[in-house]
């Protein structure tokens, strides 16, 4: 049978099901709790138990027995009974810990012609906490900074994936595409950025890519899903031909499986043939929405789609604290920290 968890001391109740655990439970249910390893280890996830009962793996049970009394380690306990538990909720990008970590090249892949997939795998004993929507600095060898967006959703993070676009005479993504291969192990800083889904909002979702801005978008697509988000989420994806629409497959699976999901593309220099919308993806969305005032809009990509929609968006009414943007800069290196 299934229990109810309720978390001090914000009061949010959420169900566990039968043998789920609370951390996944919570995630599901749009309630981010703190963790760091998943397997036990690392006690990042613990809370204390205030009420009810908890079991763990019969094959771990025995390395929790001598944790502190009332100790409760989220990632691996199974409520048996109704529960209460203090924990720190995260609630906003501030309370996520950005930490470096040395991640293996676990698997590369072509997605178009000039982009490719990368997932990367953190140490055994690590894992990534992060909001949908945030990003990652690759460190160089010579200190030096690239920044790419995480495109999988938080609860998916066995591995993290990414979508790099090859920038003709970009060093690093020549180093990329050329010499980087499966195996290699690549040292990163995360999460980072104020771009993530504010989850608290009842308001309807448009969002808004251009290129590889998609990534992002769908690490918050994906989330949302995965909490149960019913309010209606509408994507542009604007791009210059059909070709740089990768993993196409993708929004169309989602518009089979959700409602509430709207997808367009919108092609800038179209292909002969195509049978969709073209121009900007700025004007497409303010042709399906020319008020805006309801909305929270989300985009991401080149700073000249960025900062033509703030301003197009602002114009048609979107109120500038329901406006989120992940401007992607590829030509600059970020400098190094100190």
């Amino acid at each position: 049978m299934s229990f109810k968890v309720k978390v001090a001391p914000s009061g949010h109740e959420f169900t566990v099901e039968p043998h789920e655990v609370i951390l996944e439970a919570a995630e599901r249910q749009g309630i981010v709790l703190p963790y760091g390893c998943r397997n036990g280890l690392c006690g990042s996830c613990a809370g204390n138990l205030l009420s009810g009962e908890v079991s763990y793996p019969a094959g771990i049970q025995e390395s929790f027995d001598d944790q502190p009394e009332g100790h409760c380690l989220t990632c691996q306990a199974t409520p048996a009974s109704d529960i209460e538990i203090r924990i720190h909720e995260v609630e906003s990008a501030q309370q996520v810990e950005v930490r470096q970590l040395n991640c293996l090249v676990a698997r590369k892949e072509r997605l178009a012609h000039d982009v490719v997939r990368l997932f990367l795998t953190p140490p055994a004993t690590d894992r990534l906490q992060y909001l949908a929507g945030q990003y990652l600095d690759f460190i160089l060898e010579d200190g030096r900074r690239r920044a790419f967006s995480i495109a999988n959703a938080p609860h998916d993070d066995a591995a993290i994936e990414l979508h790099i676009r090859h920038v003709p005479g970009g060093e690093f993504t020549d180093f990329v595409f050329d010499e980087m291969k499966e195996g290699d192990n690549q040292q990163i800083e995360a999460p980072l950025g104020g771009f993530y889904l504010r989850e608290e909002s009842a308001r309807p979702l448009i969002l808004m890519a251009g290129g590889t801005g998609f990534a992002p978008l769908k690490s918050i697509i994906e989330h949302a899903f995965h909490i149960g988000v019913q309010r209606p989420i509408h994507l542009f994806w604007g791009a210059r031909a059909e070709r740089d629409i990768y993993l196409p497959d993708l929004p169309r699976q989602w518009l089979r499986e959700h409602e509430n999901f709207q997808y367009t593309p919108v092609l800038s220099e179209p292909d002969a043939g195509w049978q969709g919308r073209t121009g900007w993806v700025h004007d497409a969305v303010l042709a399906d929405y020319p008020n805006l005032t309801m909305f929270d809009l989300y985009m991401s990509g080149p700073p000249v789609m960025v900062f033509a929609g703030k301003t197009a968006f602002t114009t048609a009414g979107l109120r500038p604290e329901n406006m989120y943007s992940d401007v992607f800069e590829w030509a600059k290196d970020n400098p190094q920290k100190p």
